[in-house]
């Protein structure tokens, strides 16, 4: 303690946030269908401690999905409120704050999508992944679990896979990341957060006997498969060229955040004769990204590739025009 009082005394970085929102979520699954069934928040001051903490559960509307994981039943989620009910007081606890969770992009596009439907605008301007905190600390982890990060911090873990407990293991981890961060002047890895300007929820298809990304399988459970799109029926031109139009039949790929539902701005692509990538190749045309210095593997094999990039607003300006395919 003796130490972390002279850290913040002494060395505490100007630029560091003045506040976080440690969050963790529990989901019906991992498509952009699934939603929130419990969300805990614990907010934390400059310096990581902690301030106070909220839970709750959520009506998803739909079965839980995969309860041998989560543990919620659906009698257990039947008189929860809905998550409209609750987006006015989860705002509160997130305002003026920086998101943080371990694998942060997933916590902050499921927040994002459910306020979209409520209609309502999150307010997160930033969010702190703390796996990515974790390689900038170069910690001597042997994987990229929570459980891993707990342990190397002496945090013990009470119920796994519970919003509530997992908040609590990530805010009492995250402080003495964050102070090490900060006693070796560590730039934090911060990232913009865009909330969804545009939302439309896709039919929901069952599919029973689904492998979950968290082991098991889900059989008696309904889930969403990716959706297929029909093959492009042009030809790739190649690579974009800056201050070229886009031409039909490229390849596009997408990395991170955009204001516009990804599966809306996917759809305009198709519409207009391109083609969607799922990863990043040397065939591909172009990436639209509003996080370049990221470090996804999408970005990373860019560099490497000399893939062009953009960003969301000039790829959306690009659509507006695109060339016809070679005759």
């Amino acid at each position: 303690m003796l130490a972390d009082r002279t850290t913040a005394e002494t060395m505490w970085p100007t630029a560091y946030p003045q506040g976080y929102a440690v969050v963790d979520v529990e989901t019906t699954g991992l498509a952009r269908d699934d939603r929130i069934i419990s969300a805990a928040v614990y907010r934390l001051d400059a310096q990581g401690n902690v301030e106070d903490h909220w839970y709750t559960l959520v009506n998803p509307l739909r079965d839980p999905g995969p309860v041998w994981i989560h543990g919620l039943t659906s009698d257990m989620l039947q008189d929860a409120p809905l998550f409209k009910d609750i987006a006015e007081e989860f705002a509160g606890r997130l305002a003026d704050r920086v998101l943080v969770a371990h694998n942060a992009i997933f916590d902050w596009q499921m927040i994002a999508r459910e306020y979209a439907r409520a209609a309502v605008t999150a307010p997160v301007r930033q969010r702190l992944c703390t796996i990515a905190l974790s390689k900038e600390l170069n910690l001597p982890l042997p994987n990229h679990k929570l459980e891993s990060l707990a342990a190397h911090f002496g945090v013990v873990q009470q119920r796994a896979h519970h919003a509530l407990d997992d908040a609590r293991v990530l805010a009492e981890a995250f402080r003495p990341s964050l102070h090490a961060a900060a006693r070796d002047n560590v730039r934090l890895p911060l990232l913009e957060c865009r909330p969804l300007t545009e939302w439309s929820d896709s039919p929901v298809t069952p599919r029973v006997g689904y492998q979950s990304s968290y082991g098991g399988s889900g059989a008696g459970s309904s889930w969403r498969p990716s959706r297929k799109r029909p093959p492009c029926p042009y030809p790739n031109p190649g690579r974009y060229a800056d201050g070229a139009p886009l031409k039909q039949g490229m390849r596009i790929a997408f990395s991170g955040d955009t204001s516009v539902d990804r599966e809306l701005l996917e759809d305009r692509a198709v519409e207009a004769g391109l083609h969607i990538a799922t990863s990043v190749s040397r065939l591909t045309s172009l990436l639209v990204t509003n996080d370049p210095d990221s470090a996804t593997s999408k970005t990373v094999k860019a560099k490497s590739f000399g893939t062009p990039v953009v960003d969301e607003a000039a790829f959306t300006q690009l659509l507006r025009d695109v060339a016809a395919a070679d005759g």
